[in-house]
């Protein structure tokens, strides 16, 4: 899987979910490895498609 797929992974189980989740969280929803998801999260973060509204909670935008 590449990382792109990753990333779009970590985005849509962040759209599906109601509240902030934390990246453990996130991992365990898609089924990747917490290594995998804190770097989408990196990503992400960069791209300006998630924001962390609390520390290590994160959401789409």
């Amino acid at each position: 899987m590449s990382n792109v797929d990753k990333n779009e992974l970590v985005l849509k189980v962040l759209r599906e979910s109601e509240e902030p989740l934390k990246a453990g969280e996130i991992a365990e929803k898609a089924g990747l490895d917490k290594k995998d998801v804190d770097k989408a999260i990196k990503d992400l973060k960069k791209e300006d498609k998630i924001e962390s509204p609390k520390r290590c909670f994160y959401t789409a935008k």
